[in-house]
């Protein structure tokens, strides 16, 4: 028998419309501007590790449905649209599980004058505004929980170091990872379960500068980036920056992710041509976070599955 019925139960879906209103209230009562850009795009990203979906005929050309509304976001603050938010679909390959579903619900925003601390205030209003219990905010460094966690330094351990401990953790692993894909291994499995249990939400900043995508780079201490990610209950929730402006660094990194992609066996990307353009005509300082609703969700109707939360997942669209 096909299974043509919802996973979510109808009462969570009301649940769900209430708490995508009440975060629309909460972007309304800072007169931060919702917007809508397209899913549908010519460019994807150059990111090394993340799979876009091609879709054949978009134009006279390939188009692909898009990992994160950021670029075009960002051409919007360039256009001079002030703070922003979006609510929308993203599409990622290759992520199916209890926390992933190829299309997901993202929701997007940028505030103009804010730097990641200030972003990580407003990050955590929202999510006390929709908890039902008063929560509690904590902020450790990247280097911290590695330490507390794992007794290493992720900025001086040696790559056969993490090989040697990630094997004794990890189990076996191929042999050509990099420093940055064994810190990412062992932080997903070894640290961010421990992360924001009970009513506290746990922001970790300070990742390396070698993982900083579009942040800027911390003048104070350049081998870390101006990032942040947003853990609740071991489940990470949101990534956000202090936005990187400068055009001539931003195609730098995509050329360089192109370059590892190359080397690497993997379909190089086209460049984003018109974000670029939208940089060098000037992105006003601002800072950027990226959260996933559907965790979110779930977290806050206290859920264990995306399935729980979304009508048709994966295996049911």
């Amino acid at each position: 028998m096909s299974n043509w019925k919802p996973t979510a139960s109808i009462e969570t879906m009301k649940a769900r419309a209430k708490i995508l209103a009440r975060v629309r209230e909460f972007f309304s009562e800072r007169n931060i501007l919702e917007v809508e850009t397209p899913l549908l795009s010519r460019h994807s990203v150059t990111d090394r590790y993340m799979k876009s979906f091609e879709v054949k005929d978009f134009m006279r050309g390939e188009g692909f449905l898009q990992t994160s509304p950021e670029y075009a976001m960002k051409r919007l603050l360039a256009a001079g649209s002030g703070s922003i938010f979006q609510i929308c679909k993203a599409f990622r390959q290759d992520e199916v599980g209890a926390r992933h579903n190829p299309e997901f619900t993202m929701l997007e925003w940028y505030v103009e004058g804010f730097d990641h601390y200030q972003l990580m205030e407003q990050v955590f209003q929202l999510l006390n505004t929709l908890s039902h219990k008063p929560l509690k905010l904590s902020r450790l460094s990247y280097q911290d929980v590695f330490e507390q966690y794992l007794k290493i330094n992720p900025f001086k351990v040696t790559v056969p170091q993490l090989a040697e401990l990630s094997g004794d953790l990890l189990g076996d692993l191929p042999e050509d990872l990099e420093s940055d894909d064994y810190l990412a291994l062992l932080f997903e499995d070894q640290i961010e379960p421990k992360l924001g249990q009970a009513n506290e939400v746990c922001f970790i900043y300070g990742y390396p500068a070698s993982q900083a995508a579009l942040a800027k780079l911390d003048p104070e201490s350049p081998q870390t980036a101006c990032r942040f990610e947003v853990y609740w209950r071991g489940v990470e929730l949101a990534n956000g920056f202090s936005e990187l402006t400068c055009v001539a660094e931003q195609r730098r990194r995509f050329e360089m992710d192109n370059a590892w992609r190359k080397e690497n066996g993997l379909p190089q990307m086209s460049i984003d041509e018109h974000f670029l353009t939208a940089l060098e005509v000037g992105l006003p300082e601002c800072a950027g976070v990226a959260l996933g609703l559907d965790r979110l969700i779930m977290i806050l109707l206290e859920l264990s599955d995306l399935t729980e939360v979304a009508a048709f997942p994966a295996d049911r669209a």
